[in-house]
């Protein structure tokens, strides 16, 4: 980071030098021009009023606002000395340069009301220029033309640096909001599976401690399950921070295979029985399906355990067609009171995943009893959208 800000206060530096010898280059080509064509001293005022908008150029940055509307007032009142003192027509060559300078720094970075302001003393310098020109010659001269011309380039490079930026920072809240919801995803998904089997694991202590107070070897069972959902956690837990903290790691992509283990750690958690069926063709799968794929089916089997205990049987179907992977994650069980009432952020996360590889998910109720999910996820070219 601070490469980076060292780097561009480097290009600051650079560009600014090469504008000053630009503007310092302007400014003596064109009193040079004016001593050879009109003799005496009438460059001098022109060279001076020069000086002091393109100083003003250079220092656009330390309050742009003040420092644009500064040199478009020194322009303007160049403009009307000229004009009564018989003077060469302003603004010279290197005073519409520094304006131009003046002009698109404003509009880019001010905000929208000040950029206005700036951008319309721009247009007053420029018609006064040509109001000035035009009693006294017949036609309009080159001094009002590339005015004007200097003008129109300058609002024009102000408003696409503008856009530019406005586009940067939509990216960056894109960037920002996408990684706040993953890491709300992968907060939920990964750490709430294993607390839930916690809760039940000490439900299921105070249950046995009330009925054989006497008997402490399924007590013993029960804490040893409690211990070791809580060491998942933990380590499930550093696992995320680990990824949030490392620039180049990519989630977890946890295969098929896995599902096994899933399963039987949800029945070991007092669980119902699960039927599990995979793809036997043992094709590789894209890791951020795999992951999803994984994900589903964790989600599924924590609402299940919490909002449907009463279930006897969960049957866990994935299945692989020519072009996607379908998860679906029944029960057989009665939702108990309350079930997806509110406030959960599961099944939410759960379509955001889907859908952000362009999958669809269903959920709802069974036929007679029990609840169903049923996801499917695209195969081919299966990138977030």
């Amino acid at each position: 980071m601070h490469t980076t800000g060292r780097g561009a206060a480097l290009t600051r530096v650079f560009g600014d030098t090469l504008l000053g010898l630009l503007l310092t280059f302007a400014l003596l080509f064109t009193a040079a021009a004016l001593a050879a064509s009109w003799g005496g001293y009438s460059w001098v005022f022109g060279l001076c009023a020069g000086t002091v908008v393109c100083t003003l150029a250079l220092l656009r940055r330390r309050h742009r606002f003040g420092v644009a509307l500064g040199g478009l007032g020194v322009a303007a009142a160049t403009v009307v000395v000229a004009r009564l003192a018989g003077l060469p027509d302003e603004p010279a060559p290197a005073m519409a340069l520094a304006l131009a300078v003046l002009v698109a720094s404003a509009v880019r970075a001010l905000p929208t009301r000040q950029a206005a302001v700036v951008a319309g003393g721009g247009l007053v310098v420029v018609v006064g220029s040509w109001l000035a020109t035009v009693p006294s010659v017949p036609e309009v001269t080159v001094i009002p033309i590339a005015s004007a011309a200097t003008w129109l380039a300058a609002v024009a490079a102000g408003l696409g640096g503008r856009l530019l930026v406005a586009r940067r920072e939509a990216a960056v809240e894109r960037v920002r909001r996408d990684e706040r919801l993953a890491v709300a995803r992968e907060l939920h998904d990964v750490v709430a599976h294993h607390i839930t089997g916690m809760v039940v694991q000490a439900q299921a202590a105070q249950i046995v401690a009330r009925r054989s107070p006497a008997e402490p070897g399924p007590l013993a069972d029960s804490l040893a399950g409690i211990e070791a959902a809580g060491s998942e956690a933990l380590t499930s837990l550093r696992r995320v921070v680990g990824l949030l903290r490392d620039d180049d790691a990519s989630s977890v992509a946890p295969g098929p295979e896995a599902l096994g283990t899933l399963v039987s750690r949800f029945e070991v958690r007092g669980g119902p029985a699960v039927q599990l069926r995979l793809p036997d063709d043992g094709a590789a799968w894209p890791p951020e399906v795999t992951t999803t794929v994984y994900r589903v089916v964790q989600e599924a089997l924590t609402n299940i355990k919490r909002h449907a205990p009463h279930a006897r049987l969960v049957t866990v179907h994935v299945s692989r067609t020519p072009d996607a992977v379908v998860i679906e994650v029944s029960d057989d069980g009665p939702p108990s009171p309350g079930l997806h009432a509110g406030g959960g952020y599961g099944l939410i996360g759960m379509r955001e995943r889907v859908e952000a590889l362009g999958g669809t998910l269903r959920a709802g109720p069974r036929p007679g009893a029990g609840w169903s999910v049923l996801v499917t996820l695209p195969l081919a070219g299966a990138e977030p959208r």
